[in-house]
């Protein structure tokens, strides 16, 4: 696929999400939204696809909205009302970006490979996993800016690291490091930058390696069940188990692990 703003490969069933615009540390203007929408798109409807990683070119994951650009616009609109604001035309995209991650069946894995701010760290918070360079910092840097949080950072944040340190990451706007980070459980795990791709490609090829059916469903009911009770997620797990006991991937895993040898899964 070719994009303005976005690089994007697969191999070995792995696709991968490069945004690209590196002199501006990969700032959500131009383009970039509507290829990263599509990419996402395109990834899961692709059955070669079973894992996605979203990384950043140069020395930057994503520095989140393009404030050059908001300047820009703010005095070409000065007098506009609230109502014709260039704000009301992208959140929608930018909400479907969120959900298209959240929903697509692929596991996405955020490699986190220099500064995640503001939209750029909760788009890496809409990723399922993330692992970071230690030279990679967050931060909810909207109150900076005088603006909400938006991307999802109300949501993600304080289920992740609890409602008091959300708080004060979202209150302050102020940056944390990588090791900070892991110590919160933004990200699970921080390697050397010069290892960063490495380690992601050989956790993305781990699970792409795996039953695509029995993880799809996975993904489903975890994110299912934070929003649910202990009942409703116990259903579901029934539901899920019912299809995936019905597979060939079923049928093989149990016959390898019989025959003492590793499982080739088809994904059907």
């Amino acid at each position: 696929m070719e994009y303005q703003c976005l690089i994007y490969g697969v191999k070995d069933n792995i696709a991968t999400l490069t945004l690209n615009r590196p002199e501006r540390l990969n700032a959500l203007g131009e383009s970039l939204r509507e290829d990263f929408y599509d990419a996402i798109q395109t990834a899961t409807a692709d059955d070669q696809v079973r894992v996605m990683v979203v990384t950043g070119a140069g020395r930057g994951f994503c520095s989140g909205g393009d404030v050059k650009a908001m300047n820009e616009r703010n005095r070409q609109q000065a007098g506009t009302s609230l109502s014709n604001t260039l704000e009301d035309k992208i959140a929608p995209l930018r909400d479907r970006i969120v959900l298209a991650l959240r929903d697509t069946p692929k596991p996405v894995i955020a490699a986190v490979n220099g500064p995640a701010a503001g939209a750029g760290m909760n788009l890496a918070l809409a990723c399922d996993i993330r692992i970071a360079s230690d030279k990679a910092v967050f931060g909810e840097t909207f109150t900076k800016r005088g603006l909400h949080v938006d991307w999802g950072g109300t949501y993600f944040l304080p289920r992740l690291i609890g409602m008091e340190r959300a708080c004060e990451m979202i209150f302050t706007g102020d940056m944390i490091d990588a090791e900070t980070a892991l110590e919160y459980g933004i990200v699970s795990r921080v390697v050397s930058h010069d290892k960063l791709m490495d380690t992601v490609y050989e956790l993305a090829a781990k699970i792409a390696s795996g039953p695509p059916i029995a993880i799809r469903l996975a993904k489903r009911a975890m994110y299912k069940g934070l929003d649910s009770d202990l009942r409703a997620a116990l259903e579901f797990e029934t539901y899920a188990q019912n299809i995936c006991s019905q597979t060939e991937d079923s049928r093989e895993g149990i016959s390898a692990f019989v025959e003492k040898r590793s499982p080739q899964f088809k994904g059907r």
